[in-house]
């Protein structure tokens, strides 16, 4: 989205655009649920997809987090990293789910993760309109899952509410299935939150996990290392 404020000035005044922009999630949030259906409405609107995925690449080649002063790309969860590795080194094939915009995901997925553009589901937006066709949030991410994958996952991770249905999916097939919950608490190397944020707030889902015994990670306990560089 900075990247593309240059040439939306009226985003320095229209919330979620101003809180975004500020780094104001609070503000944000305030707008209420669907404030991440109109940003990837306006971010993706009269582009191609290869105009789109250039701007993510030069804004992620020169893009740092305020708090960290690393690339975005540096932010990922090293257990995270070591999981898809032992999963794949075992014939899983391996997915993300999000409910982030597809096209902007599918950019850094593989150099990051390992995970090609084609295993990747995410909220999409047909770009010239522009129009969001599918949200891959809540009740959204098992249809996404079914509509293009095809099939129930044996294995699925989350970190909010908005992975509950997902993992509830999950649960529901035959067989051997694991559910998994990531709880943030570690307000020292990442940030602590949960039952209480108003941004990727876990609370049904992480009763939800303690009735049914799935697997509950608390980040500050159970990680040794967070991000890669540490």
């Amino acid at each position: 989205m900075k990247a593309l404020a240059p040439k939306h000035p009226e985003w320095k005044t229209k919330q979620p655009f101003k809180g975004i922009l500020e780094t104001d999630m609070k503000a944000v949030a305030a707008t209420g649920e669907n404030w991440l259906v109109e940003v990837i409405g306006a971010t993706h609107a009269g582009m191609t997809t290869d105009e789109f995925a250039q701007t993510v690449k030069d804004w992620l080649a020169r893009a740092k987090h305020p708090r960290f002063q690393r690339p975005y790309t540096d932010l990922v969860y090293q257990p995270m990293l070591e999981l898809l590795a032992y999963l794949r080194a075992n014939g899983f094939k391996t997915f993300i789910v999000s409910g982030g915009g597809v096209d902007f995901m599918r950019v850094f997925t593989e150099q990051v993760y390992g995970i090609p553009p084609e295993q990747v589901v995410g909220s999409v937006v047909l770009m010239k309109l522009p129009k969001l066709i599918h949200i891959d949030d809540k009740a959204g991410k098992p249809v996404g899952i079914h509509r293009f994958i095809g099939r129930r996952p044996v294995l699925a991770f989350g970190n909010s509410d908005g992975d509950q249905q997902m993992l509830e999916w999950t649960a529901a097939g035959d067989g051997a299935r694991f559910m998994g919950l990531v709880r943030h608490t570690d307000a020292q190397r990442e940030w602590a939150y949960d039952r209480q944020s108003s941004i990727g707030r876990l609370d049904k889902a992480l009763d939800e996990a303690t009735a049914r015994g799935w697997t509950v990670v608390d980040m500050k306990r159970d990680w040794k290392k967070i991000y890669p560089f540490e």
